[in-house]
């Protein structure tokens, strides 16, 4: 018994001489003991900007005022509704001091599915100063996917970018994007230029060739902006990009080179288009071939003009009656040089480029696969005649 009382005794003696734990506190309590530290916190010293940082500044800067976000419009046919219809919108950029405008034709057209079934001529550019102008579409090359709009802006306002050339590119160069990506208006990438002399689709299975690949972040909203160099120098213009379902932009982008645009720009502001070989017939598009028609490839030919290569060739027009009515269906035209027909767009590109703007040495025939009286069988146009008899000349011509 005594050994028992001891042994509490000494329990009760270390117990006490053990300092109680501290209760612990609530979040509650936590957070109202750490809200009297409220207050701004101090501001640090900014390191100076790099040479590379300032130039960088510099060239948006000065190209900014050059650079424009286009909307593109239809009438509207029902009287009911509002009087334009908006059927795409992008990024242009100012060509010269009058008042042109370039960009990608795909910016500005109306397309179903990828059918067009519009021309657009009516747009409107809103400049750096956040004004808007009307413009209006004065060329376009489906080749190469460029069209020239003319603003009708103070000619004070147009302040062109300089031109660089693509001789002197090279791999790894830093190049900077400028664009509305998203409607996100005059943004600003960085990249460097990954390779050159890539050949890109122009969405009408045609292929432009020496176009530039980049890095630099380009995304739908960015396509018909300026791709500068470092010298804020303009070496292309920004076209496409690779892209998942599920990523997006992947960082492949691709710019048509400058020397290009200096090609073909100055032929669209004088003629509207590159002047293609005349072969004297018509079509309707895939869109009013099948709604009016069911057919749903090819092109059906709508016209032959008397004295051309078509009329020579023998090609058959579609026929109607007073009334509208279908009395005999015209060739439809499903390939060209080997190469089946999708649309008319494409059609248009096709022509573009036998009339080989870069070299001017024009083929002298073409074959088409037509489709007669349920049967396929090729047609050859040639070009190096004319009712004359002398050799055919390059003029402007739908087709």
């Amino acid at each position: 018994m005594i050994r028992l009382a001891l042994f509490a005794l000494l329990a009760l003696t270390l117990a006490a001489q053990t300092p109680a734990k501290p209760a612990i506190p609530t979040e509650d309590a936590t957070i109202q003991r750490f809200r009297v530290h409220a207050k701004p916190r101090p501001v640090a010293d900014r390191a100076p900007l790099t040479a590379e940082e300032k130039n960088t500044i510099r060239r948006f800067k000065e190209a900014k005022p050059s650079v424009v976000y286009i909307s593109a419009f239809l009438p509207n046919p029902d009287p009911n509704g509002p009087r334009k219809i908006p059927t795409g919108s992008g990024t242009g950029f100012i060509w010269d001091e009058w008042g042109h405008v370039v960009t990608n034709r795909h910016v500005i057209s109306a397309e179903v599915d990828g059918k067009l079934f519009a021309e657009v001529t009516e747009v409107e550019i809103t400049l750096a100063n956040g004004k808007s102008y009307k413009g209006r579409v004065i060329g376009k090359s489906f080749a190469y996917d460029i069209a020239v709009i003319q603003a009708f802006a103070p000619l004070e306002t147009m302040r062109p970018i300089p031109l660089g050339q693509r001789s002197n590119l090279q791999v790894g160069q830093t190049v900077l994007a400028i664009g509305n990506p998203f409607g996100l208006e005059h943004s600003l990438t960085r990249g460097v230029i990954s390779a050159l002399g890539r050949e890109i689709s122009t969405g009408y299975n045609t292929r432009t060739t020496n176009s530039i690949q980049t890095d630099a972040a380009i995304n739908p909203g960015n396509s018909g902006g300026p791709l500068l160099d470092t010298s804020g120098r303009l070496i292309g213009m920004n076209t496409a990009i690779v892209a998942t379902r599920s990523e997006g932009s992947v960082g492949v982008g691709f710019a048509l080179p400058v020397d290009t645009l200096n090609n073909i720009v100055p032929r669209l502001i004088s003629k509207g288009q590159i002047e293609a070989f005349h072969m004297g017939f018509t079509t309707l598009t895939p869109f009013e071939a099948e709604q009016g028609f069911g057919i749903k490839r090819g092109l059906v030919v709508t016209g032959v003009d008397a004295d051309t290569p078509a009329a020579r060739a023998g090609l058959r027009p579609l026929q109607v009656d007073t009334t509208g009515q279908l009395i005999a269906m015209g060739d439809i035209l499903l390939a060209y040089q080997g190469e089946p027909i999708t649309s008319a767009g494409q059609f248009k590109a096709f022509l573009e480029f036998l009339a080989m703007v870069e070299t001017g040495q024009p083929a002298d025939q073409v074959v088409f696969d037509v489709l007669r009286d349920g049967k396929v069988i090729k047609v050859v146009l040639d070009l190096r005649k004319q009712a004359s008899g002398g050799p055919a000349k390059a003029q402007p011509a739908s087709i």
